[in-house]
């Protein structure tokens, strides 16, 4: 963590979280610092859209068979805007680097290059919307238990199993969500 912002880190929602659109969420923080807090959720699939559907929409025509991987919800902010996380293999002129080997990119270019074999990035997913922060917001939200932290990781970023990245980020920091309560306290 560079000067204690979160920027590349997980956010992982605890139980009791009071705000039901970010219950048993899994949050990659893309932009952190003194003004702001940016993320996007990984584990929130919007149900029966497609990659491929949705770029079909946008008139993006593909060159390749992309796998049939849902659309995120990626926050509630801007829901009708597209963001796609990717490799760092990729990188447009307005990529923004989010840590550990990770770029995120809004932008048309990123979605003709995701349906073309050559440009590509290995791994990638496309959400709709973001979560958002204002200045010390998050930071306050730490503090009182609402959100813990951990490093991320390719699997918990892009892999499409929605139903446990939650609880498979809790056991990199060797909790077992049974036993975490939705009361929060303070030791």
């Amino acid at each position: 963590m560079e000067s204690g912002f979160l920027s590349g880190q997980l956010l992982i929602s605890m139980p009791g979280i009071s705000d039901p659109r970010f219950e048993r969420t899994l949050i990659l923080i893309c932009a952190h610092d003194a003004h702001h807090a940016m993320g996007i959720a990984l584990n929130h699939p919007v149900e029966g859209l497609t990659v491929p559907d949705l770029l079909e929409r946008l008139g993006i025509k593909s060159t390749i068979v992309l796998p049939p991987d849902l659309v995120r919800v990626g926050g509630p902010v801007e829901r009708e805007r597209g963001f796609v996380l990717h490799t760092d293999d990729y990188r447009g002129e307005f990529s923004l680097e989010v840590g550990a080997g990770v770029g995120l990119t809004a932008t048309r270019e990123v979605l003709e290059a995701m349906g073309r074999e050559e440009d590509r990035p290995r791994r990638s997913l496309l959400a709709l919307g973001y979560a958002g922060w204002g200045a010390g917001q998050l930071e306050q939200e730490i503090r009182e238990n609402v959100w813990l932290t951990c490093e991320a990781d390719e699997a918990l970023i892009f892999d499409c199993d929605y139903a446990t990245k939650w609880s498979r980020a809790l056991a990199k920091l060797g909790i077992d969500p049974k036993f975490l309560g939705a009361e929060a306290g303070r030791a």
